[in-house]
Order: structure tokens, then sequence, then C-alpha cells
């Protein structure tokens, strides 16, 4: 029976056995395959022929003062094989005692704990790297929302030297307006974030259980998606502030890049609400500030967006087109979101006027949007209604300077 045992034992761990000094006098098959060594090569050695260089000689002091004070010693060991590769080993050391009470030799008991090492180190490599990679976006967010604040106290001082130059009740409700599609504009990237935290919160979750799992290949592709995820979120907060910049330098821009800026913007709200929005565009060169202009055509969509859900429609399309004509560029935008009333075709483009309810709407979009086509681009806006679709109609005079 006793022998069954130490066979048993043999065969399932890696068993050595050293006289007093550490000279090794016995080692098991298991011993000669994860070290390289035959045994020939092992026994008559001093133990140490397996200590890794990076053990610091403290570890084996320890060892040795523990096991001759005839006491078991038990850790996790760090060893070199024959060929230089390391290999990592949960040992037991055990005195054998003779009939006096003194040490004969010891036997080590070991099993074999490389690739849970190596995991573990990896998965901690991984964590690091979150953790920088969580770091930097945390600063970028720090700088950013410093960056909105400056730009909102930019925004602020706008305002301030606008009413001290003039008192037109025109220029603050513009104001007002623009403000209010900041809030909206914060709005959307918090929604536009909610999506990507979730997944993010159950890639790290996956990437944790395949790294409990030693799935390597899964681990690395969890990672790079992270990566991705927390760039994708970084790249909307840049977006968001060159939108912002206080910037009134009037230069000359491609009409259908300020539109695809503008319905860039609107694209997550457009695919909730399954909106299809289809576009024409020729190439027509103006004279102005895009960023004006993409607010124009974001208040003209989002009032399209909401007939359509008012409504109840379900076929909801948008039209875009961008043309020109002799010295002028026209940008029509249809819908059939249902229409507007007649009486009410005259009254849209008034300040505070709005069909919808309060807290969903200001009364100042239309208003705005059509004071920049006007005063913005020394051109207009109009609308036109009928048989359920709406046609609002942007024109704007071409420089003679800008006609090819």
């Amino acid at each position: 029976m006793l022998k069954q045992y130490q066979e048993a034992i043999e065969k399932t761990n890696i068993v050595s056995k050293t006289n007093i000094y550490g000279i090794i006098t016995f080692v098991n098959d298991e011993f000669c395959k994860i070290s390289g060594y035959t045994k020939e090569e092992l026994i008559g050695k001093n133990h140490n022929i397996v200590r890794h260089p990076d053990v610091p000689s403290e570890a084996f002091k320890k060892l040795w003062k523990t096991i001759r004070a005839k006491n078991i010693f038990k850790a996790t060991v760090k060893n070199r094989a024959k060929d230089g590769s390391t290999f990592y080993v949960n040992t037991t050391v055990i005195p054998i005692l003779d009939e006096d009470g003194d040490i004969e030799e010891f036997i080590a008991i070991r099993y074999d704990v490389t690739k849970e090492i190596f995991y573990r180190e990896s998965l901690e490599k991984k964590e690091k790297e979150l953790e920088e990679l969580n770091r930097e976006l945390e600063k970028r967010v720090e700088m950013k929302t410093k960056a909105l604040k400056e730009l909102n106290e930019t925004l602020e001082m706008r305002v301030s030297e606008e009413i001290a130059k003039n008192e037109e009740k025109q220029k603050l409700m513009f104001w007002q307006s623009r403000f209010a599609s900041l809030g909206e504009m914060i709005a959307n990237i918090a929604h536009q974030w909610r999506q990507p935290l979730t997944e993010l919160n159950l890639t790290l979750f996956s990437l944790k259980k395949a790294a409990l799992q030693h799935q390597n290949d899964e681990l690395e592709s969890l990672y790079n998606e992270s990566k991705e995820l927390i760039q994708n979120m970084s790249k909307t907060i840049e977006d968001f502030s060159n939108f912002f910049k206080p910037n009134k330098e009037k230069h000359y821009f491609m009409l259908h890049e300020s539109i695809e800026e503008a319905l860039q913007f609107l694209n997550r709200v457009l695919k909730k609400d399954m909106i299809t929005v289809k576009t024409s565009f020729e190439d027509v060169r103006i004279l102005g500030i895009s960023n004006e202009l993409t607010q124009v055509i974001i208040n003209l969509v989002k009032n399209s967006r909401d007939a359509f859900v008012e409504n109840n429609i379900s076929e909801r399309e948008i039209v875009i087109l961008v043309k020109r004509e002799r010295n002028r560029a026209y940008v029509e935008l249809k819908d059939n979101a249902g229409g507007i009333q007649i009486q009410e075709c005259y009254k849209i483009f008034e300040p505070y006027f709005t069909t919808k309810h309060s807290s969903q709407g200001t009364g100042l979009g239309l208003f705005m949007s059509k004071m920049i086509c006007e005063k913005g681009f020394n051109g207009s806006l109009d609308v036109v209604s009928k048989s359920n679709r709406t046609k609002f109609i942007i024109t704007i005079p071409l420089e003679s300077d800008n006609e090819e």
C-alpha cells in the first residue's frame, strides 16, 4: 500500500530529495521533464543547479532557516531549466527525521504553475495598460471640459459685447438660441456616450472572463476593442468642441460640407427615429461662417424630426438638395412630416413662436436660422407647405469672385 502511495505521488508531482547539505540524492521523471536535465546530470549536484538568478539570496536563507529548524517550508518558486527557460512550481519542502529526531534528508514535492503565473502576469500587464488608458481618457476629458468652460465664458463675453454695441432685441434672441443649442448638443453627447459605455463595461467583463480561462487570443481581441471604444468616445468630444469654436471670420467653404457636418451631429437621432435622409449636392462654394450654416441645417432637420414624431408618421424621409442657378446658391430641405398649416406659415419665423410644448422648444430656432441666412449670408430663408409636405428654401447670393 505504501509503495502505491509513493508511485501515485511521484507520477503526479515533481519530486526530489537532498541530503542535509542540499546535494541531490533522488529526482523523479517529472523533475527531469520540467528542468530539462537527466537524472545523471542531477544526482550528486547541489540543488541550486535549477536556481533562477532573479530570486534573491534572502529567499533561500529563509528556506534553509525554516527546514533546518525541522519545519515544513511552502512557497511558489521561480526556477531556471537547463535551456535557460523559466518555470514556476508550488513547492513544499519537508525535513525527514531519523529515530533520534535528527534530520536525515529533505524531500521536496512540487507541482507546475508556470502557465498560471504567466497568465497572471499577462493580466496584470493588461490591467496596467487599461489603467493608463483610463488615466489618459480622464486627462483628455478634463482638458476638453476646461476648454468647453472657457468656450462658454467666451460666448458669454461675446453676448455682452454685442449687447453693449447694439441693444437690438434680435441679437439678444440669437444668442439665447445659441445657448439653447449648446445645451441640446451636450445632451446629444451624453446620449452618444451611453451605448459605448455599456459596450465598454461588457467588454471589460468579458476580458476578465477570458483572462481567467486563459484565452489569450480572445484577451487580445477584447483589449483592442476596449481601446477602440475609448478612442471613439474621445473623438466625440473633439467634434463637439470644434463645432462650437468661437470663430467669426468669414471664409469660403463648400455648401455640402457644412450640411454633412450637421447630419453627422444628428446621425444617432436620425437612426433612432428611423428617418431616412437623401441628398443630392452640386459643388457650390460660398462665403460665410460654416458653423452658422451648419446650425441652420441642424435646426431645420430637428424641426422635421419633431414633426415626424408628433404626427406619428411611419415612413419618414428628408430630402436635401444643393444647386446653383446663375449667381445664386439654393439649399432645399423637404420632408413628408405632415405639412404646416397655412396660418402658421406666416408666423413660424417670428421669435418665440412655436407649435411645440414649452419643454420641447424655445421658439427661437427658425427665427435664428432666418436671421443667419439674412445677416450672415445676405440671403433668405423661406417655406412652402402643401400636400402634407414642407420645403424650406435657403437662397444665398454668390460673390462675383466665387463664380467659376
